[in-house]
């Protein structure tokens, strides 16, 4: 792409620096106003999401040089802030009380897209191992990360010792695989076929609001709302709250459960995760705090903002030539991992009768996480959806490092 041009001209692989925060800050949050701009005025963008243009007018950026690939705003601020001050926003629309039966379907199919990932990393070490450098190690760590997150990613690796950069490799691999998985779940979603063999109520509903022919499905999803200065003040206050105790909690606990074996390597990497503890704390708010948080205006829009800056970033790393020029193997692996999941994802929806909207959100929560799933479902109007997801992915967490641990054990990493 442009890295040696810029390389040579400004002695940097890009045109912007990445300590130049004041300009990426522009880039970031024109690029994520631009997506929801388009999401809401034009029927196509509303289809693909205003997420998904956000991570695609980052990967272009990145990939043609103009912003760097790593910098102390995604890695520090939008990862370390915005991302967990966003997480209990969403949540406060999650009283469990109403909508456990629902947490219930989502999670059957979830395990058994669980299941799946175990399978899928056991099929592409097999296939090929003899390609990849230390494959048992990312058969390891993705059977981790394809059904909890990034916290099992780590953990994984430092359990099995794996080079720095083979976990480089599969990170570029695995970033690249995330914009092709989250277009194929939209996809699927407004496919015709899909619709064809699996109910999907909360489609429907959305699709049933009666939209004008200039409104898209966003604009109406997310029509202009009373808010005042004080909901504005009490919404951060109370997730700044939130992450706040969590950190606490999760540092605390993390430091009194000594990781000297898997289980209680697993029990301080689940109880030791500040996101755990945000989901836990959040669903308390919400489920016992109802009649305070009906009147709170704004917490949606806010915290679906925040998720829109964390999609464009994790959209960054996809760097193309690498994976082209150096890491095919890789990508082919992490393919087959999550090809094998939605298999069974799916597979468990139609034999189960279960919706639609089920199976692509659990398997986003397996193969994406819990943020990923979330800001998915905000962005396609299944608002009843988010609480559970987020429950649910969360849970992958627990699940996650147990089974990667077990996917290590047996193929000797």
């Amino acid at each position: 792409m442009l890295y040696g041009f810029f390389e040579n001209a400004l002695g940097r692989p890009s045109l912007i620096a990445p300590e130049d925060t004041w300009s990426l800050l522009f880039v970031l949050l024109v690029s994520v106003a631009l997506s929801i701009y388009l999401e809401q005025k034009y029927t196509w963008a509303s289809k693909v999401s205003g997420a998904i243009l956000a991570l695609i007018i980052a990967l272009v950026l990145s990939n043609v040089g103009i912003i760097p690939l790593h910098s102390t705003l995604y890695d520090d601020v939008v990862w370390g802030y915005a991302v967990p001050l966003g997480i209990p926003l969403l949540l406060l629309q999650a009283n469990m009380k109403r909508i456990w039966r629902e947490t219930g379907r989502v999670m059957v199919i979830f395990l058994i897209g669980a299941a799946g990932t175990l399978v899928g990393g056991l099929v592409a070490y097999g296939l090929l191992k003899d390609l990849i450098p230390n494959a048992a190690g990312v058969a390891a760590m993705m059977t981790g990360s394809y059904i909890g997150g990034g916290v099992n990613f780590a953990a994984l690796a430092s359990q099995f010792t794996v080079p720095a950069e083979t976990i480089g490799a599969t990170t570029v691999a695995d970033n690249l695989l995330m914009a092709i998985y989250f277009f194929a779940l939209i996809f699927i979603a407004g496919s015709a076929f899909f619709r064809k063999h699996f109910p999907h109520p909360h489609i429907q509903h959305v699709e049933e609001k009666g939209l004008g022919e200039s409104q898209t499905l966003a604009a109406s999803y997310w029509s202009r709302k009373d808010i005042s200065l004080k909901d504005i003040a009490l919404n951060l206050a109370y997730a700044t709250t939130v992450v706040f105790l969590a950190n606490i909690i999760s540092s605390a606990i993390a430091s009194v459960i000594p990781a000297t074996n898997p289980l209680l390597s697993m029990l301080n990497t689940f109880f030791g995760s500040q996101y755990v503890w945000i989901t836990t704390l959040s669903m308390a708010v919400a489920t016992f705090g109802a009649e305070q948080v009906e009147e709170l205006n704004g917490s949606q829009e806010i915290g679906t903002y925040l998720i829109y800056l964390f999609l464009f970033v994790i959209g960054v790393p996809a760097s193309i030539v690498e994976i082209i020029t150096n890491t095919p193997a890789l990508f082919l692996f992490t393919s087959i991992m999550v090809l094998v999941n939605m298999i069974f994802s799916f597979v468990a929806a139609k034999l189960f009768k279960f919706n639609l909207e089920d199976a692509v959100l659990a398997s986003n929560a397996n193969i994406g996480g819990p943020t990923t799933a979330a800001g998915m479902a905000i962005s396609q109007g299944w608002s009843s959806l988010v609480g559970p997801i987020m429950l649910v992915g969360t849970f992958g967490y627990v699940v996650g490092t147990y089974l990667g641990v077990v996917v290590g054990g047996i193929l000797g990493a």
